[in-house]
């Protein structure tokens, strides 16, 4: 049992430690510019010079301590949309590229179900995801450290946590557009494009009479401001995205075992 697991969580190993690299400069960079930030600025004069569209956009609350400048410039930027751009990407891959290459049959003769196939290479994404989330909050510890800036370890660890049902729905919408387009191709420009439109949309409809349509969105459930500011941790908020995920999950299994290939 767990063959596919296995077999995609191995192929995941060397990508995800990339990965985890690429986000640890990031990071660095973000905190070694931030001295010169708050040196510079008195208090938030800094997001005077945004303007307000941007503000709510990204959900810029303040940026005259390291916590809001990381918030804004490294987990809202870097990790609510690259990551869970990177996630969804991933993900619309994991079907369509085997049918897409024409190995799907060879697989499917093999003694396995489909729903099985679909969630074991899902849960393979666990080790990108959780990979990442381990190495950086050392880094941003490290770093806070290194500038004279406390930062409280609870919250650093919290914010990466609270990360992964985040992370693990941004590629549950990648998982729906493997099984429905044949072509990898168009599958991740698909996942692509539905995870950025419904971060815009769910940022650009806050506070209007049509904030109810993102009730379903996985950016509505997760947020560092919260975590890293206030201290605050949205665990109703985790038990929605894991829902959200399930349902995905769920959704594509059905589709993929009703699908001709």
């Amino acid at each position: 049992m767990f063959e596919f697991l296995r077999y995609e969580a191995r192929k995941r190993v060397k990508g995800s430690l990339y990965l985890s690299l690429g986000m640890i400069a990031l990071a660095a960079m973000i905190v070694w510019v931030y001295p010169s930030f708050r040196d510079s600025f008195q208090e938030d004069e800094l997001l005077d010079a945004y303007p307000p569209q941007i503000l709510q956009l990204f959900d810029v609350e303040t940026m005259a301590s390291l916590e809001g400048f990381l918030a804004f410039e490294f987990y809202v930027f870097g990790w609510v949309i690259l990551l869970g751009l990177y996630l969804a990407y991933s993900a619309a891959g994991l079907i369509a590229d085997d049918v897409d290459r024409g190995r799907m049959d060879t697989i499917l003769a093999m003694p396995v179900s489909r729903p099985q196939l679909v969630v074991e290479k899902f849960a393979a994404l666990a080790v990108p995801i959780v990979t990442v989330n381990l190495l950086l909050p050392p880094v941003i510890l490290a770093g806070g450290w290194l500038i004279d800036e406390s930062l409280s370890v609870a919250d650093v660890f919290a914010v990466h946590l609270l990360s992964i049902p985040y992370l693990f729905a941004c590629a549950g919408i990648g998982l729906c557009c493997s099984v429905v387009f044949d072509r990898v191709g168009i599958a991740q420009r698909a996942a692509l494009g539905i995870t950025f439109g419904i971060f815009l949309a769910e940022s650009l409809l806050e506070g209007t009479g049509y904030e109810f349509l993102g009730a379903v969105v996985p950016m509505r459930y997760y947020d560092p401001n919260n975590i890293l500011l206030q201290g605050e941790y949205d665990f109703v908020g985790v038990a929605i995205l894991v829902a959200i995920t399930l349902v995905l999950v769920l959704a594509s299994s059905a589709w993929f075992t009703r699908k001709d290939v």
